[in-house]
């Protein structure tokens, strides 16, 4: 689904902000990333560095943090996990989280109360899309991949 140029996929996970993305793997584990909406507000990524692996992360404290021409911060977390893997390909060329947001992700996480717990409260599916592009229309969000 796409909406003010914002791409929004049915089967991740968002937050109620449209920031981050989950997507539940078949091990129970949860893949999180940066939407559409979040790279086109960070600009072009300079770096990400993440947490290392077996690093317990609880909900609010972040599992990365990111760097751009116009922002440097934390990637929020929204459950309480452990790292366990991070995506080293982002680490190497981290402009991939700006031209691929859903394919290059930032890392594998365990939910520490498992994936149905962690995922309460986040939207999916037709509802996200509508969600989004409801709030897209009323407060002007749009999405850019040109990083230049």
């Amino acid at each position: 689904m796409e909406c003010n140029g914002c791409e929004i996929r049915p089967e991740l996970y968002y937050d109620p902000d449209f920031q981050i993305w989950a997507r539940r793997e078949e091990d129970g584990n949860l893949t999180v990333g940066m939407t559409d909406y979040s790279q086109s507000i960070a600009g072009k990524i300079l770096h990400a560095r993440v947490r290392k692996p077996g690093t317990r992360r609880p909900a609010s404290k972040p599992i990365a943090t990111l760097e751009s021409g116009k922002w440097a911060g934390p990637v929020p977390n929204f459950f309480d996990c452990v790292i366990v893997e991070p995506n080293e390909e982002i680490m190497k060329d981290p402009t991939l989280l700006n031209l691929e947001p859903y394919e290059a992700y930032i890392a594998v996480v365990e939910p520490v109360n498992g994936a149905e717990s962690a995922l309460e409260g986040m939207l999916t599916g037709e509802a996200a899309g509508e969600e989004f592009c409801r709030r897209a229309k009323e407060e002007g969000w749009e999405c850019d991949r040109d990083i230049r």
